[in-house]
């Protein structure tokens, strides 16, 4: 904050920076080596395109590791990235939590 004084006014200046998020940034997570046998969960927004890539990638993900266990999180309902926050977040959580690696796709 600067304060100036000129002509007997005092102007007062603030930052418009300010912390927004609490929670400090972690970082990309390690690559895993192999997801052959892993729990592969498909993450997908409301955007149109969106189902159509996870159909895709879900069919590349089945014939190149059979053996993985695939999961859609977003596929059935209209779904906003934002509900992961809301009414929904627990049962995002639960997802999450039973997935190895997850891939989203956002259809733009």
């Amino acid at each position: 904050m600067a304060e100036r004084k000129e002509l007997g006014m005092a102007h007062e200046v603030l930052s418009p920076w300010a912390e927004a998020d609490p929670i400090p940034l972690k970082g990309i997570s390690p690559r895993v080596p192999d997801l052959a046998g892993r729990r592969i969960g498909l993450f997908a927004s409301n955007k149109p395109a969106a189902p159509r890539i996870m159909d895709v990638l879900e069919r590349k993900m089945k014939e190149r590791f059979p053996s993985s266990e695939i999961s859609r999180y977003g596929a059935e309902e209209s779904f906003l990235v934002l509900q992961t926050a809301g009414k929904d977040r627990d049962r995002f959580e639960e997802w999450v939590k039973s997935a190895d690696v997850i891939a989203a796709a956002v259809g733009d």
